[in-house]
């Protein structure tokens, strides 16, 4: 007797991702709703580089402010906690500017480049 084509652990690992469009809670950087999509990016507290492994999820936006801001040595070494990242000036403002824009906002800008 042949074997169906259905592989149920996958079809049940796909079905626990949200959809695009689903409410994923709030961004834990600017307190905004986030949706599942584009305008999300997973942010690694202390960078790849330095092995970090602990991500959180924040929108695109928030994500590409941090490390227009931040080089990855100052991530690693005073900004790894999200209230630390929060509180760093730069950041605070932009949060006040990024709360009037609507959840999926995605900023055009050109980020300037990396420093590391």
């Amino acid at each position: 007797m042949r074997k169906s084509g259905r592989q149920p652990d996958r079809v049940e690992a796909a079905s626990q991702e949200p959809e695009d469009g689903a409410d994923i809670g709030p961004c834990p950087l600017c307190d905004r709703p986030m949706v599942q999509g584009p305008s999300v990016n997973l942010h690694h507290l202390v960078p790849k580089r330095f092995k970090g492994r602990e991500t959180i999820t924040v929108h695109r936006v928030c994500h590409d402010k941090i490390h227009a801001v931040l080089s990855e040595r100052e991530l690693r070494d005073q900004y790894h906690l999200i209230e630390r990242l929060r509180e760093q000036p730069e950041i605070a403002a932009f949060r006040q500017w990024v709360a009037r824009k609507p959840p999926t906002f995605v900023d055009g800008h050109h980020t300037p480049e990396r420093r590391r």
